[in-house]
């Protein structure tokens, strides 16, 4: 087994706490540099998503108990849409935790009742590091989408710089987009850094909502 997969995201994923921050700000990134036209990354109500408009999507959910990520690629090999019954990968959930059980039956992401999904992660507070199936075997080959995860683990100013340039064909003031990650306050210089033409003042929604 070869390149990028669950485990191996697992394995660099930050602490809780840093990946909420890491969410928060590549939000308020995206929607700074990209003027708030259509925003590809967004965080609200404590829930941070992606959705590049292609089919391809991933969520984190920050529970009480504390962080749950669903992946779908919909050109996995591991696509519940490839089984007539819209069966989840064996193994998918395998070790999932009582207290995040219900997110499978969340209406964001289930169809005809079933939990769409091609790669899951979670941690709960207290533990010492992130999980993914327990019994979860991923074929050789075969993609499951977590490597749009890479925008959360370390480095993510220099991610978001390269996302920036390659999305949005913009070459972006990199000690701006290190302050946002940083979590200083984004005052109306740091916006201007980052895009001339927007507004600092649509911020106020963006940053009452996350």
């Amino acid at each position: 087994m070869t390149g990028v997969d669950a485990p191996r995201i697992a394995a660099q994923l930050p602490p809780i706490a840093e990946l909420r921050a890491r969410c928060r700000a590549i939000a308020l990134l995206d929607h700074i540099v990209g003027g708030g036209r259509w925003d590809r990354y967004t965080f609200a109500g404590g829930w941070a998503q992606m959705d590049d408009n292609s089919g391809n999507e991933w969520e984190v959910v920050f529970p009480e108990a504390g962080a749950f990520i669903r992946v779908f690629d919909h050109e996995s090999d591991m696509s519940p849409y490839l089984d007539d019954d819209l069966e989840s990968w064996p193994g998918l959930v395998d070790g999932l935790p009582e207290e995040f059980r219900e997110l499978l039956e969340h209406d964001m992401f289930t169809e005809e009742g079933r939990f769409i999904a091609t790669a899951v992660l979670w941690r709960r507070h207290g533990d010492d590091r992130w999980h993914t199936g327990a019994s979860l075997r991923i074929p050789d080959g075969a993609i499951d989408g977590s490597d749009m995860l890479e925008i959360l683990l370390d480095g993510t100013t220099d991610r978001f710089v390269a996302f920036a340039s390659t999305y949005y064909g913009r070459t972006v003031d990199r000690a701006a987009v290190e302050h946002v990650v940083e979590g200083r306050p984004v005052t109306a210089e740091v916006v201007r850094a980052l895009n001339p033409d927007f507004d600092p003042a649509a911020l106020d929604d963006v940053a009452a909502a996350s």
